[in-house]
């Protein structure tokens, strides 16, 4: 027939989805790509659309997998671009919408106080929304004195299923629950946080510095002076053998500036949506319980060294994170963690792909004698539809996916909490019509 239809392109209906015309095959499909079936439903507006598309989620920003913008499935896109709206009330809390990003948060609060703050971590790109319903740990401020941001949020407004707009008293205890730590998308779709501010000094102390070896660095914040903070490194990390030049003073919110690479003096900067990278990545995590043996180490060391773009992260946990307990909120990772690891490594050559997962899948098969287990537990906002990799388990492939079948997953990122967070989901969402390839699923009927 193609001699006798619509040519260049030949057009085709989208709610009559042929796959056959092309796919995305990954989170990193180039326009060009995806211009072989776009054009074919779209014509001259798919580029349009492509351009709306990044302005909503540039780069996959709000989710590691991209879940936010691919699918093996027909998906809906909630456009909360423009829900930024950011209300500080030092004295009290604060409202900020969903679609605002970290750093445009850190800016509306340093504007009106600095000896105010928020551990919301220093990816400042991504949206408060997804962030904060993951439970949003911070990897140098924060966590250590004042929990996660999510357990400062106050209040929430979301919609339901059913179209209702709901804030914490009337959506109810167990809503309230899921949606701090749960993962917000399970469950509805949330419009804003009511948000605790927490106290920070006038002036913090930062440190950087590389060591040998392939480049080690360590970063750190310390929430005093630098007089206050050298004594105890001393004494209590003697073999660091610290550069006192190293050591900076500076606010709360030149920090942030700092850590990220900007002009300490630039704080408008943070009101940019730009995107840093335009990188492959893919990530893993883990939490560790045990000291690693010097063993463990030194394999570990090694087998970092063999990708230059690799990196691992580790958070230490302790202090109010461990005083609060793990089935407060839907994140489980309380006391017993000494610290968590993310595991990254990047490409620039989509060829490249499957030699660099293939890399971190080994690494994170290597880690398994020293980390948790039963489960080997993993942290939401470093989504991991890899989690099992072997039989590839780690995903729902339908809306019929079972309890048993999630929990390969679930109970990695919720452990105990994760029966509680499917008994809400199946109150809030019978029909299971928020979904995603990682979302909570629902019990069968009968069984609520």
């Amino acid at each position: 027939m193609a001699a006798y239809v619509s040519k260049c392109p030949r057009g085709a209906y989208l709610n009559s989805r042929d796959l056959d015309l092309g796919t995305n095959k990954d989170a990193n499909t180039s326009y060009a790509q995806a211009s072989i079936w776009g054009l074919s439903y779209f014509k001259n507006n798919f580029r349009r659309l492509a351009q709306v598309k990044t302005l909503v989620d540039p780069a996959g920003a709000h989710d590691y997998e991209g879940l936010s913008y691919v699918s093996e499935t027909p998906f809906i896109i909630i456009d909360l671009f423009k829900l930024r709206s950011i209300d500080i009330d030092i004295e009290e809390s604060s409202w900020v919408e969903s679609g605002a990003t970290i750093r445009e948060f850190y800016y509306a609060i340093a504007k009106k106080s600095k000896v105010y703050g928020f551990p919301g971590g220093i990816c400042h790109t991504i949206g408060v929304g997804g962030h904060i319903s993951g439970g949003g740990f911070d990897t140098l401020f924060g966590n250590y004195h004042y929990g996660l941001a999510a357990d400062n949020i106050l209040d929430a407004k979301i919609v339901d299923i059913n179209g209702r707009v709901l804030d914490g008293k009337s959506m109810g205890e167990d809503l309230f629950w899921a949606i701090r730590g749960g993962g917000g998308s399970s469950f509805g779709v949330i419009l804003a946080w009511k948000l605790r501010l927490v106290p920070v000094p006038p002036s913090v102390t930062v440190y950087r510095e590389s060591k040998t070896i392939e480049q080690v660095i360590f970063d750190f914040l310390f929430l005093e002076t630098f007089e206050k903070l050298l004594p105890w490194m001393q004494d209590n990390f003697p073999d660091l053998c610290l550069d006192q030049t190293k050591f900076t003073e500076m606010s709360w919110i030149e920090s942030v500036l700092y850590f990220a690479g900007l002009p300490s003096n630039e704080v408008d900067v943070l009101l940019q949506r730009t995107q840093p990278s335009k990188r492959f990545f893919k990530a893993k995590s883990d939490y560790v319980t045990e000291p690693i043996s010097e063993a463990g180490l030194e394999d570990l060391w090694q087998r970092m060294l063999q990708l230059e773009a690799s990196e691992l992260i580790p958070t230490p946990y302790g202090g109010r994170m461990s005083e609060i307990s793990a089935s407060e909120t839907p994140f489980p990772h309380r006391k017993g963690n000494l610290f968590e690891i993310q595991y990254l490594v990047f490409w620039n050559d989509d060829k490249e792909t499957e030699k660099n997962i293939g890399w971190l899948r080994r690494l994170y098969a290597s880690m398994a004698p020293y980390v948790s287990k039963s489960p080997r537990a993993a942290y939401l906002n470093y989504r991991d539809l890899d989690l099992d990799f072997q039989q590839d388990l780690g995903r729902n492939h339908d809306a019929n996916t079972s309890y048993a079948q999630a929990s390969i997953w679930g109970l990695k990122y919720f452990k105990g909490n994760f029966r509680r967070l499917v008994h809400v989901k199946t109150l809030v969402d019978p029909g299971n019509f928020l979904r995603n390839e990682q979302s909570i699923p629902v019990l069968p009927s009968g069984q609520k």
